[in-house]
């Protein structure tokens, strides 16, 4: 005996239904976390003590003198700007060289190039930028992260400095300019996990043009199709008409 198109219907309904059911619970519960936390402790806001601006007025040298310096370096000028280095102003200056994107710090008083954020350095600009008390539990250098990494699309190196604290927070200070990036914290790293499954980018996260999330979509539009047309052809009105048609065909 010859299947029927219903049987064909119910079961493409049924399996889609399952697969795409366990993809809608993790949009559920993804979505149920997102709106039920705080984003200003998910941001690490909370952790976050600005530091004081620059209490003093200093004798700033022109950026051309340093600019001068870089000369040989130095195709073209991005942009300058100030910083505060530990209560001390730098000029954080971004430019091309030879096509490539290169940055340095230069003291805004005497002009001095100055190295790399040091790890001494970075810890003091981490603990004057974190609320509660700053003692230290590691200092790791980082110069590559991975596309899963919680320090991603980020300036490279940075210093990756850790207090000890319930929070858990991760404080990332970038090695060339000095500035804190980002806070990570446990709650953050729960959301980017559950964001990963909102979006199904399992490559990288943040991309929602991905092919499965494409694909999933266009199921999801099936499956519902398909349950319109099983309510419709389950309908006395839609049985009764077929049973005529299939008693006409037959008499």
């Amino acid at each position: 005996m010859a299947k029927s198109k219903h049987y064909y219907i119910r079961r493409t309904h049924r399996y889609l239904g399952v697969l795409l059911g366990i993809q809608f619970l993790l949009w559920t519960i993804s979505g149920l976390y997102f709106s039920w936390t705080n984003i200003d402790e998910i941001h690490g806001d909370l952790q976050h003590k600005h530091p004081p601006h620059l209490s003093a007025p200093f004798n700033f040298i022109s950026p051309g003198i340093v600019l001068g310096s870089l000369a040989e370096k130095a195709d073209s000028v991005h942009q300058i700007e100030v910083v505060n280095i530990l209560q001390k102003p730098f000029y954080y200056i971004r430019y091309f060289s030879n096509k490539n994107y290169k940055s340095v710090l230069a003291d805004a008083v005497t002009g001095t190039i100055k190295p790399s954020i040091t790890k001494e350095e970075a810890i003091k600009i981490a603990a004057e930028n974190f609320e509660g008390q700053p003692n230290l539990k590691s200092a790791e250098y980082i110069t590559t992260t991975g596309s899963h990494d919680e320090y991603r699309e980020k300036p490279l190196p940075a210093w990756k400095i850790l207090f000890h604290h319930e929070s858990n927070t991760n404080i990332y200070v970038a090695a060339q300019s000095g500035k804190v990036e980002t806070f990570r914290n446990e709650k953050w790293r729960t959301f980017d996990l559950l964001w990963m499954f909102h979006t199904m980018d399992y490559n990288g996260r943040d991309n929602i043009n991905n092919w499965v999330l494409r694909a999933f979509s266009i199921f999801g539009i099936i499956t519902i199709l398909s349950g319109f047309l099983l309510f419709f052809i389950s309908t006395k009105w839609f049985r009764r008409k077929n049973n005529r048609i299939n008693t006409l065909q037959h008499a």
